[in-house]
């Protein structure tokens, strides 16, 4: 693998690689903060109200006009802009309008808990997927219709009708699990459920297609001629053909992911950036979804690098094109 050993590491490939990566990283973090900024300056509203707790609260002129003046907003939106970016440049996200207290701080409370939801739910749709494509591979033309089947209709199901599902099923009728998100492991099984049965419906049709070009290939008429089974050769040669889209697919998947937790970090009330990132548009919390947004797009830049990298160690030939 070409970026793997450490001399590897310093060719000129993997320099350009790298250098690649950071500054596409760092453009699509600019292109966030931007159209965030921009966005927001479109929704009506004053957002000096927002730092003075809303319309509720009844702030007077004087007040609205000392909280514009401290945060810069009675400033040209261009002079805005450039603040917001040299403020982004020294790594300061600001405070929160609603809750009070720096941005990054409250970051580094939520980003654990929605990590460990999107990071948990990926590995259950790999597993599921996994598991079904084999299944249907290893029992006929019946069983890979009925998988076919169950894929599709899981990859078509949205995430707020299957957890509203989930919990009349497993907490209400059977009171085997929690309805909210609680803080112990059972408390994570149906969120987790939720965003994993239909991102492995896409995953799991993908990986089964490859698995039939890659059953059907020269090499694998070639190892059932010198009596290989056709479990062996599944495991041996089918799966990693299996992997490789899978893994191309978990950066666009967890960003997904991601996304979807707004709805499901909602619905099993489950502290996390989904949740606050829609109490944060509500009440116009500029910099809390400046945070949010720039923290999800930063995750989905690694997420990205590290699937390229999973990609070239399965198939070494990514390394030399």
């Amino acid at each position: 693998m070409a970026v793997a050993g450490a001399s590897s590491w310093r060719s000129p490939k993997a320099v350009r690689w790298v250098l690649g990566r950071i500054g596409g990283a760092v453009f699509v973090l600019w292109a966030v903060a931007t159209a965030i900024f921009f966005g927001i300056r479109l929704i009506p509203g004053d957002p000096a109200a927002a730092i003075m707790g809303g319309p509720g609260s009844q702030a007077s002129a004087e007040a609205l006009e000392t909280a514009r003046r401290d945060y810069g907003l009675d400033r040209p939106l261009v002079v805005q802009y450039l603040m917001l970016l040299g403020r982004l440049l020294r790594g300061d996200l600001g405070d929160s309008y609603s809750l009070k207290a720096p941005v990054a701080r409250v970051l580094g409370e939520l980003i654990p808990g929605t990590m460990l939801l999107a990071v948990l739910s990926l590995i259950v749709a790999w597993l599921l997927a996994l598991g079904l494509a084999t299944f249907s591979m290893l029992n006929g033309r019946i069983a890979a219709t009925v998988a076919s089947g169950l894929e599709i209709a899981a990859a078509a199901i949205p995430h707020f009708w299957l957890a509203s599902v989930l919990i009349m099923l497993f907490s209400n009728a059977l009171g085997w699990l929690p309805p909210v998100s609680t803080r112990t492991p059972a408390g994570l099984v149906l969120p987790v459920l939720t965003l994993a049965l239909p991102l492995a419906g896409f995953l799991g049709q993908v990986m089964r297609d490859s698995m039939l070009q890659a059953m059907s290939g020269p090499f694998a008429l070639a190892a059932r001629a010198r009596g290989e089974s056709e479990a062996g050769l599944l495991a041996r040669h089918a799966l990693r053909h299996a992997a490789l889209p899978g893994i191309n697919l978990s950066g666009w998947a967890f960003g997904s992911l991601l996304s979807g937790a707004v709805v499901v970090e909602s619905i099993f009330a489950r502290p996390g950036l989904g949740r606050s990132l829609l109490s944060a548009v509500t009440v116009r919390d500029v910099p809390m979804v400046m945070g949010i947004a720039l923290a999800s797009a930063l995750a989905y830049v690694l997420i990205m690098a590290l699937s390229d990298l999973a990609e070239r160690a399965l198939d070494p030939s990514r390394s030399t094109a």
